[in-house]
């Protein structure tokens, strides 16, 4: 039997009036206002956009949905590059969230279709949805360009009772379970095998208030919705899984409140580096272990000027420990932004950025693109290269995992960096670029805990002009410094092993959901076709 498309169907006026609604409500669950809880109310209105949409409407709420969240939530984009790069990018996540729009519209027509029992409605049909969530949101952070993980639904979560996940599913796997349970509770909310019920309840019921009020209460409703209730409560307090501890390591992080160095340099080379050898040093008697500076910190490579490598000698003296910090540096004619670890009057290690940011940090396909915006193409002269590094290095009492800047939001280098041995993770970031009134430092700092959270690794999140803080593995942020002013954290920052479920099995978990939901959509689609051909070559021999 062919169930009737779902219910609940918006007039598609309405609906792209909802769509633009759900964008600023899903922002303000990111940091700054960080109102994690407005999440599923914005999930909640996308999916209710799509269900029952025709592609090209479903498209036009997507884009909707997309542009009224992705132009504010990375306003900060716009701020020395100008207006072009940060339409581009918030248009492209706009486009590809028009296209996830239109998977799940499929969705919401096909699946009910297929399998319309219960179990289907409520919960094949919101597992399918859920999982084309989570691919639209894995696709894009990987392609093109090495894609844009930012603005994942999951990483509202960072401050969210749902937190102890992260060491379970992961960033992916968060996502999926948020927004199957908005799924979920839509069809409980919309069942249509209630309609007959409440028809005859109204019948017998005087019309108002109190029996619109009695029909949500309908034993099976009532029942259904306290089943979703009950599992939402059990996430809740689900643990995060435990890692083992391993110690301290005693880190003197130092945010050197210096300019950006590339779109926006200093007034003289070598500004920065001599601003933040003076932000460090408070940290000379503290007897630290090691030395964090952020991405960025020395506009001079101390490996070819001597005078610069003279500086960082001073400092590593000074402090007793070797120094971790940001520069650029050159490898024939290449250029890379580098994590150098000096020591002993030389770099002993160092670890190069391997997620450089597109027509931020280098132009692809410079050729092609010039022509639509020469002056801001020529703009980035100086081209880094993707690190080919491992993601550690031995700071002397502990293995310590890099990530410089949008490092943070690949997967992939952030669970490398566990399988490689870190017992921390160093974070080091240039948010001078983003200018002092955006939240991009804060909602990086979010990002900073949930991975915290999911690698089960404390994380020292270290800005040139904040926002700086230390991320326990618990997510907790501690020695949290003031933004745009010089300052120092020392802290013994706890040390741990082990891996959790997300690192070990993460990426399967996101393909396994993502291209499962996808085969299912694609069986749903040509099981249809099938009904379709064989009722019409049954009318046609009946007619005959």
């Amino acid at each position: 039997m062919i169930a009737s498309p779902p219910r609940g169907r918006l007039p598609l006026g309405a609906a792209v009036l909802v769509a633009l609604a759900a964008g600023p409500v899903l922002d303000a669950a990111f940091p700054e206002l960080g109102i994690w809880v407005l999440a599923f109310p914005a999930i909640a209105l996308a999916l209710l956009t799509a269900r029952g949409r025709r592609l090209g409407a479903a498209l036009l709420i997507g884009l909707a949905f997309g542009a009224a969240f992705w132009f504010p939530h990375i306003g900060w984009a716009s701020r020395f590059l100008g207006v072009l790069p940060w339409a581009a990018l918030a248009g492209l996540m706009t486009i590809w969230t028009g296209l996830g729009t239109m998977l799940i519209a499929l969705a919401y027509r096909w699946m009910p279709r297929v399998a319309p029992g219960r179990l289907g409605r409520l919960l094949l049909t919101p597992a399918v949805v859920a999982g084309l969530w989570t691919l639209r949101e894995g696709v894009s952070s990987v392609w093109p360009y090495g894609g844009f993980s930012w603005g994942r639904v999951a990483f509202s979560q960072s401050a969210s009772p749902f937190d102890g996940l992260f060491s379970w599913l992961g960033t992916s796997g968060v996502g999926f379970v948020m927004v199957l349970l908005v799924a979920v509770a839509i069809e409980v909310a919309l069942d249509p095998a209630l309609a007959p019920a409440l028809r005859s309840r109204a019948a017998s019921t005087p019309v108002g208030a109190a029996a619109r009020f009695s029909r949500l209460l309908a034993p099976g409703r009532a029942r259904r919705g306290a089943l979703v209730t009950a599992v939402t409560l059990v996430l809740l307090i689900v643990p995060a899984f435990p890692t083992a501890p391993d110690g301290t390591l005693r880190v003197g992080a130092v945010q050197g409140d210096t300019k950006a160095g590339y779109f926006d340099p200093p007034a003289a080379v070598g500004d920065n580096l001599i601003g933040q050898a003076e932000a460090t040093e408070p940290v000379f008697d503290q007897h630290v272990d090691v030395v964090v500076w952020p991405e960025g910190a020395s506009d001079v490579d101390p490996l070819r000027d001597p005078w610069a490598a003279r500086i960082w000698n001073l400092v590593s003296a000074e402090t007793d420990a070797p120094i971790v910090g940001g520069t650029i540096t050159q490898r024939g004619d290449e250029y890379f932004n580098t994590s150098l670890l000096w020591e002993d009057g030389d770099a002993v290690d160092h670890y190069d950025k391997k997620h450089p940011v597109p027509f931020g940090e280098y132009i692809p396909d410079r050729a092609f693109w010039r022509p639509f915006a020469p002056d801001l193409i020529d703009l980035v002269q100086r081209e880094y290269t993707p690190g080919t590094t491992d993601t550690v290095m031995d700071v002397g009492r502990a293995i310590a995992g890099f990530a410089i800047c949008f490092d943070i939001v690949d997967d992939a280098i952030m669970r490398q960096s566990v399988d490689d041995g870190a017992q921390v993770i160093l974070a080091q970031t240039n948010n001078a670029d983003f200018g002092r009134d955006t939240d991009e430092s804060v909602q990086q700092l979010g990002i900073a805990q949930v991975r915290a959270l999911e690698l089960g690794r404390s994380v020292v999140n270290i800005s040139t002009v904040g926002t700086s803080a230390v991320v326990l593995p618990d997510g907790t942020v501690t020695h949290r410094l003031a933004t745009y002013e010089p300052g120092v954290i020392v802290d013994d920052v706890p040390l741990r092993t082990g891996t959790t479920p997300a690192v070990a099995i993460g990426a399967q978990l996101e393909w396994f959901l993502a291209l499962g939901a996808l085969l299912l959509l694609i069986a749903a689609g040509v099981m249809l076709r099938l009904t379709r051909s064989v009722t019409r070559r049954t009318r046609d021999e009946g007619a005959v």
